[in-house]
């Protein structure tokens, strides 16, 4: 009898195998995303180091009053937003998506076009 793996595995080791070729650096961080089933998050984190520079999710109260859902397409397009913005702030105009083993389309697509048009560079 065939056993079909989780979805969940599948993405950890899509994960893993983009992160074999994704790495950021001070002056290129790589823009994580993560969703569950209720929120998403994103961070941008300086691998050299270890430190995650600039970070925003639906979680956040600012955030999430600004929301109809905490998890669709338009909260994803507000937190692409978000995070740009905050990047742009901090002095990181340019980054390294890296999508989290995730399919790009929907929510994580949106996410990413709304950094693009907020003016982070990938």
């Amino acid at each position: 009898m065939i056993k079909k793996q989780s979805r969940s595995k599948i993405r950890a080791k899509k994960h893993l195998k983009l992160r074999n070729r994704i790495s950021g650096t001070a002056e290129q961080p790589r823009l994580s995303v993560f969703r569950s089933n209720d929120h998403m998050y994103a961070q941008i984190i300086d691998d050299t180091v270890g430190n995650t520079l600039v970070s925003a999710s639906t979680l956040q109260k600012d955030i999430k009053a600004d929301l109809e859902k905490t998890n669709d397409v338009a909260a994803a397009a507000h937190l692409g937003k978000v995070i740009a913005e905050r990047a742009l702030a901090k002095g990181i105009s340019t980054v390294v998506f890296d999508r989290g083993g995730f399919i790009y389309q929907g929510k994580i697509k949106a996410l990413a076009d709304a950094a693009r048009e907020a003016g982070l560079q990938f």
